[in-house]
């Protein structure tokens, strides 16, 4: 099996989601854990730049290894 380098924004989605219920917003202020903090930012820069995909290696260490995660979580499920 491959792993693809590319990351679609419907995959990102999943992903932020699925770290939310991993990491929950805390505080009375339902500030976002570190972790969705990180998929937001590369959400967020999708959004501006009207992208449907993004290359992983144009994405910070964190977020790829956060993807990386979610995606073993994913195949694990589906197993």
């Amino acid at each position: 099996m491959t792993i693809s380098t590319t990351l679609s924004l419907t995959e990102l989605e999943e992903a932020i989601n699925y770290w939310r219920i991993q990491r929950p917003a805390t505080g009375e202020e339902c500030a976002l854990s570190p972790e969705v903090n990180a998929l937001a930012d590369v959400y967020a820069l999708m959004i501006i730049d009207h992208a449907h995909a993004v290359d992983l290696d144009a994405v910070g260490k964190e977020p790829r290894q956060l993807i990386d995660t979610w995606r073993k979580a994913r195949t694990r499920q589906n197993v």
